[in-house]
């Protein structure tokens, strides 16, 4: 009980909150009830947003809280890319091949974090920050107003260049790393040690 309440923060009970609406959004996602899926994957986006934007703020960023927001963006990401393929399938038949590689790109450092440390990454960089909003707000624009090809390629690009920053961090990292900016300063660290 004490280890529980350790950990007991607003960030963390808000990644609790998306980690356990994972398979109510799915279960919505794969019943086809989008209008219900899509504005629970929007506020499960927002929490998110505010989860660290508290942490932050108030210095609530602990290394718990970041492997359960990592796990909580799993299943953001699973969910959004099955709305994808089951709600706008139309729209995307020609992206297919990019929307591949955006997720191969994504699986990569987590199964290169996996075979070296067993454990997935949460490194949290800024590029990946900045990529998550953005996908954010094209996943939130693709249901409202449709799919406009060049906001998914600038969000495909940024993605797949942030998920390879990810790789070659897990790549070098001698143990597990959370809560880092971006390979210029994991490198900068690694000359200063």
């Amino acid at each position: 009980m004490l280890t529980f309440k350790k950990h007991l923060n607003v960030p963390n009970v808000l990644s609790l909150y998306r980690l356990l609406s994972f398979p109510f959004v799915l279960y919505f996602c794969l019943t086809k009830q989008e209008t219900t899926f899509v504005v629970l994957l929007i506020i499960n986006l927002l929490t998110d947003v505010i989860d660290g934007f508290i942490a932050r703020t108030f210095n609530q960023q602990t290394e718990f809280g970041a492997k359960l927001d990592s796990l909580a963006d799993i299943g953001m990401y699973i969910t959004a890319i099955l709305g994808v393929i089951i709600f706008k399938s139309e729209d995307f038949a020609p992206h297919m091949v990019s929307l591949g590689v955006f997720i191969g790109v994504f699986l990569l450092p987590k199964i290169i974090s996996y075979y070296k440390f067993r454990e997935f990454p949460s490194l949290h960089l800024y590029s990946a920050k900045i990529g998550g909003y953005s996908q954010g707000i094209f996943f939130f624009a693709l249901f409202v107003f449709g799919f406009i090809p060049q906001f998914y390629y600038a969000v495909i690009i940024w993605g797949i260049l942030s998920f390879i920053e990810q790789a070659l961090i897990v790549l070098i990292a001698d143990a597990p790393l959370t809560n880092v900016k971006g390979l210029y300063w994991v490198m900068k660290a690694r000359q200063e040690d």
